[in-house]
């Protein structure tokens, strides 16, 4: 989903004023925890910035038996 700077203002002012329901993109979204919202929060600031762009993780399995 592509955010907006407005969508930012409008999660923001939410969190400000200990509203729970938000509205964005034309749907009513309702968030259990202020937790839950400043995190969804981060979420849209990163990619509207394009931060994580590119991030890639790396894991490797490991066995008993060697390879």
């Amino acid at each position: 989903m592509a955010w907006t700077a407005a969508d930012i203002t409008r999660m923001e002012r939410a969190i400000a004023t200990g509203a729970r329901v938000v509205q964005i993109n034309g749907e009513r979204v309702e968030y259990r925890t202020l937790d839950e919202m400043r995190a969804t929060l981060v979420m849209m600031k990163d990619q509207l910035s394009g931060a994580g762009a590119g991030r890639f993780s790396v894991s490797y399995p490991k066995t008993l038996r060697g390879l």
